[in-house]
């Protein structure tokens, strides 16, 4: 019996379920269990492994397939909204345990060595669009503006080149690597990925989420959470509607009390049964 962790990403979808799912992974690695990470991108398990910490990863194109390499009586986290009614009751079939993302487990999961309290930020103002712009909304936003007094930093996906294209609206570029220092160290965070501003207030940041238009929310996330969001059709409207909200930033209703450890144990209940069946057979 394993244990498989199935994160939707890619260069049109970004790192976000990647990073929830290595941050689990890792929880069950630090009780001694071995679980296997499934991204849909090969650059998204190779980027696991080096940044989060991750031990083993391995490529899977859609969700249907994992049936290809995991065994009947397996269990499963995925973090993905390809499952149709169907295919979620063919793999409760399939599967000794089966959880969802954010079903079972929230879309607020981080792991401490990388998303806690800080003492101090150093950045004050920081840009992270997300990890994707496969249309180049990006690029398209801040044509014509002016140079903004902020920070920009990169997205895993991003392409080659741009980054000559973009450097003259910005006070500096960070490159992708920096990401978990980044977000832990930025006071004022302004993003396009719901999952970066969580992480950001687990530090203590104060973020605001930009509304891409290519991107789907969880508003009931973003209602409990009172966090404040921006919508502009050019970058100077949005960095000064991100201005207007940071000089009077309003008081975050973040409770963090889902106790992941309830799941952990109940998985390392499963595979000891099966240690202790199998042993005697």
């Amino acid at each position: 019996m394993k244990v498989y962790l199935y994160a939707k990403s890619g260069h049109a979808i970004g790192l976000d379920a990647t990073r929830r799912c290595a941050a689990i992974a890792k929880l069950l690695q630090e009780k001694d269990c071995d679980p296997i990470l499934c991204t849909c991108d090969f650059r998204a398990g190779v980027y696991a492994k080096e940044e989060l910490g991750i031990k083993k990863y391995v490529s899977v194109d859609v969700l249907s397939n994992l049936p290809n390499i995991m065994q009947r009586g397996d269990i499963l986290i995925y973090d993905t909204d390809e499952a149709s009614d169907f295919m979620q009751t063919h793999m409760k079939d399939f599967c000794t345990l089966l959880y969802k993302i954010p079903e079972d487990i929230p879309y607020t999961i981080t792991h401490n060595d990388f998303f806690k309290k800080q003492e101090k930020h150093t950045i004050e103002k920081l840009f992270f669009f997300g990890d994707d712009d496969y249309d180049n909304r990006l690029l398209k936003l801040c044509e014509n503006s002016e140079k903004q007094n902020i920070s920009l930093l990169w997205g895993h996906y991003f392409f080659l080149g741009n980054e000559e294209k973009l450097v003259q609206y910005f006070n500096e570029i960070l490159n992708e690597e920096s990401y978990i220092d980044s977000i832990r160290s930025t006071k004022y965070l302004l993003s396009g990925s719901l999952n970066a501003c969580i992480e950001s207030i687990k530090c203590g940041g104060s973020p605001v989420l930009l509304r891409r238009d290519d991107k789907e929310y969880d508003e009931n996330l973003i209602k409990k959470l009172k966090l404040p969001t921006v919508k502009a059709d050019s970058f100077e409207d949005m960095i000064k509607k991100f201005e207007t909200i940071i000089e009077e930033y309003p008081t975050i209703n973040f409770i963090d009390n889902f106790d992941i450890n309830l799941i952990i144990n109940e998985i390392f209940v499963k595979l000891e049964a099966y240690k202790k069946l199998t042993n005697n057979i």
